[in-house]
């Protein structure tokens, strides 16, 4: 009897995905650790870190075909702990610690979040909403909020202190944050974007230009892309609003939706007229 060869161990790559989140996890409880010895430079980079796996380890999964049920109940309590617990107690011990309503306003922020996290996780389950809602998250998302609550402490970083970083802007700045986590609201999914063809070219280039610019100017990279996520909200509750006017699209692809919409468009040039402002012309004109 022949032995086998021995070839090289094989490493089991489904953990991966796993093990992404976990060091998600590290990265977010770290931040807790800079933040409390005053280093709020280190404890932004590492939630971005956290927020940057959290958005590769689904596409991982996926690619890998390495879906779990265990993999998700690790990534619900990472988000949970990531974009929840970690930013608020960076926020409030950099920037509220002094405050007495900022110990409270923190901890609305987290308990937004898990309220939120809690929501997506049934509406995953349900199988009774349309095709369209898949393309919408059910109020501002984890990563987002966390980015998002960070601002005033982006802005103090790039700024030095002002009312951006005075008390009783950023109480009301987490407050707002919160409302908007746990809101009805629909946002846009990213991967649910389609870039037409002929834009591909500068996509690239203003991809190009937000690499740069996360070396460059780090923070000041931050406000934009919360100022950006922000003015996208009324275009995708528009979004939202016609597809749920227009079942018809439903399964149609975005260059075909498009098509639609113009049609819609030219067939209706008076859509914005005084008559469906419900403003009259003054007496005595034609």
């Amino acid at each position: 009897m022949t032995a086998k060869p021995r070839g090289r161990p094989s490493v089991n790559l489904r953990i991966l995905p796993s093990s992404m989140s976990v060091l998600a996890i590290c990265a977010g409880l770290t931040s807790i650790r800079f933040a409390l010895q005053g280093q709020p430079h280190a404890a932004m980079a590492l939630i971005v870190a956290a927020a940057i796996l959290d958005g590769l380890d689904g596409r991982v999964a996926r690619f890998f075909d390495a879906e779990s049920r265990m993999g998700e109940e690790i990534d619900s309590l990472a988000d949970a702990v990531n974009f929840g617990v970690a930013p608020a107690m960076v926020v409030y011990a950099s920037l509220l610690s002094a405050s007495p309503a900022g110990w409270v306003v923190v901890l609305l922020y987290a308990v937004s979040i898990v309220l939120r996290l809690a929501r997506f996780n049934a509406l995953l389950d349900d199988a009774t909403l349309p095709a369209y809602t898949r393309e919408f998250f059910v109020g501002m998302p984890a990563p987002a909020g966390a980015i998002a609550v960070l601002g005033p402490l982006a802005a103090k970083l790039q700024f030095g202190g002002g009312w951006w970083s005075s008390p009783w802007f950023v109480c009301a700045w987490v407050a707002a944050c919160s409302l908007l986590v746990v809101s009805r609201l629909p946002m846009k999914k990213m991967h649910a974007v389609a870039v037409p063809p002929n834009l591909a070219a500068l996509l690239l280039a203003v991809l190009a230009i937000v690499a740069a610019a996360a070396f460059l100017f780090p923070y000041v990279l931050v406000m934009v892309a919360i100022a950006a996520y922000l003015c996208h909200i009324p275009f995708s509750v528009r979004s939202h609003r016609w597809l749920a006017e227009h079942p018809e699209v439903w399964g149609e692809r975005p260059k075909q939706r498009r098509a639609v919409r113009r049609a819609i468009r030219r067939a209706q040039p008076n859509r914005r007229s005084m008559a469906r402002l419900g403003l009259r012309k003054p007496a005595g004109r034609t």
